[in-house]
């Protein structure tokens, strides 16, 4: 009983398999841009330490709030309140009282980002690091990275096949290789084009907007792929 030489792994001599690699790599414009921002409150008391950290918190989310459309998302990472310990005496006596918030702003509006972000650093103890540019998932550039990477492929085992004298047959296998595994050299990496920032009005007051040059992103797309051919003329 013999089997198709479509469904054997190697090909035969009568319809030879040629497998090659198609890949793409694309610089484009960043479409989002991320902005991590930290309020701080320090007091010798739990109560005041949380009034002071609401009151700057409050002050934060109506800022970015207020800049409506341009900011995709706000979301609110961590909280916390952490005691100081004295360093010397005995027993547990407390110093003062930390607090922390840690926000996320996400906008598509990259006009708007140089001057939220230095008036956010212009807040009283508010730390803003970022920002770290970003395509969405949903980015068209993805799908076009994927088609070109797929027209090299086709072209790559053409050209194969042409050097034996052959054509191109069918396609038997094409296989995006494992997302989990992708090549990271093309990332870009975060915090690119701004350094932390933590002011307060005292020391930087009507300081002016940022210039902030977007940061082109690079996306690679990859894939393996299987073609029969024709006989070659050897």
């Amino acid at each position: 009983m013999t089997q198709d030489a479509s469904q054997q792994p190697y090909g035969t001599p009568e319809v030879p398999r040629v497998a090659v690699r198609g890949e793409a790599t694309l610089e484009v414009d960043p479409e989002i841009a991320r902005i991590g921002i930290t309020v701080s409150a320090r007091g010798t008391d739990r109560r005041t330490a949380l009034e002071d950290l609401t009151r700057r918190n409050n002050a934060v989310l109506d800022l970015v709030k207020s800049y409506g459309d341009p900011v995709e998302k706000l979301e609110t990472g961590a909280f916390s309140i952490t005691p100081e310990l004295t360093r010397h005496g005995r027993g547990e006596r407390i110093r003062a009282y930390h607090g922390r918030v840690h926000l996320t702003a996400e906008l598509n509006d990259f006009t708007s980002l140089g001057e939220l972000t230095t008036r956010l650093a212009d807040l009283e103890l508010t730390q803003v690091d970022g920002p770290w540019w970003a395509l969405r998932p949903t980015s068209p550039a993805h799908g076009e990275a994927r088609r070109q990477a797929v027209l090299e492929a086709v072209q790559r085992a053409r050209e194969y096949a042409a050097a034996l004298g052959a054509d191109l047959a069918a396609l038997v296998e094409l296989a995006d290789l494992g997302a989990e595994n992708a090549p990271t050299p093309f990332q870009a990496r975060p915090g690119g084009g701004m350094r932390t920032m933590a002011f307060s009005p005292a020391e930087d007051a009507g300081a002016p907007a940022l210039d902030l040059e977007p940061q082109r992103q690079t996306v690679y797309a990859q894939v393996n792929a299987r073609f029969t051919m024709t006989p070659p003329q050897l």
